[in-house]
């Protein structure tokens, strides 16, 4: 390979590195690809598709990670389990509002808000919904994901599809809306890692399938950096946040989307950084 496809593969390892550990925290994964890809200038239709690809890996570290309950649930409707096929039934209600308005409003979406300036606003604004949600977060309800409701589910669908606009954070959405839902800490966020599965395995199928005009063999090694970098980094910060849920709040992330959010608004206002769509 010459110089510059091992800079190729640079980026994409950067990229999964940070698909990866952003993906799971409520800090946009995807916002946060936008504002890396533009500025390594990684940013043409392909590199849009490989964005959406390397979820798969983020999701594959969240698998192994629950493997035992996604055992016992596939063992369970074998064995006509009423614990798995309720746990089952959840997770299929609250991934159909994102497919229908995924599908409806999706290709809209990525022509008109996949900026850098509507991510770092959304960074802010949802930082304030964290702070405010921390706050005003009472007594749980519901303490396991066993215990939700298919109305439950339903609405954490719902506040899924807020994630749609970029910079908004699929994690932060479920996670936070769940707990204003009245979820515990751990219920919305182990129910944010379950609904992640079919959600982003789905993405990135549907993107591959719809862009495969794009893609080309000698593309597979960039994915396949990305998808290796991305499953490992993914792996190690599930493990760690679930342990840091467990004392902790989600109060810091947010500081950390309003300190990015300015710092990338005010790089664009006075021209220190030219960030790319």
């Amino acid at each position: 390979m010459d110089l510059a496809q091992w800079i190729f593969l640079a980026k994409a390892a950067v990229m999964g590195v940070v698909e990866g550990l952003t993906e799971f925290l409520p800090i946009s994964s995807t916002g946060h690809l936008i504002l890396t890809g533009s500025l390594l200038g990684f940013t043409d239709d392909k590199s849009k598709v490989f964005d959406i690809a390397i979820q798969t890996g983020a999701i594959f570290a969240v698998m192994i990670v629950y493997w035992q309950r996604l055992r016992d649930t596939v063992t369970g409707l074998g064995q006509g389990s009423a614990q798995a096929r309720r746990f089952t039934l959840n997770v299929a209600i609250a991934f159909a509002p994102a497919v229908v308005l995924g599908l409806a409003f999706g290709k809209a979406i990525k022509a008109h808000l996949f900026t850098p300036t509507v991510v770092a606003t959304t960074f802010i604004l949802g930082a304030f919904v964290i702070l405010w949600a921390e706050r005003r977060v009472s007594e749980a309800r519901i303490e396991s994901v066993d215990q939700m409701t298919p109305w439950d589910a339903l609405k954490v669908g719902l506040v899924q599809c807020f994630a749609m606009i970029p910079g908004t954070s699929r994690s932060g959405a479920t996670i936070i809306g769940g707990m204003l839902l009245g979820l515990s800490r751990k219920a919305a966020t182990d129910f944010s890692f379950y609904l992640a599965m079919p959600t982003l395995i789905g993405a990135g199928v549907y993107s591959l399938y719809k862009e495969r005009a794009l893609l080309a063999m000698s593309d597979l090694p960039l994915f396949a950096v990305g998808l290796l970098l991305s499953f490992v980094s993914a792996w190690i910060c599930v493990r760690w946040l679930l342990r840091y849920i467990s004392s902790h709040t989600f109060t810091p992330f947010a500081w950390y989307r309003i300190a990015f959010g300015v710092l990338v608004l005010v790089t664009a206002h006075f021209g220190w950084v030219t960030w790319a769509d």
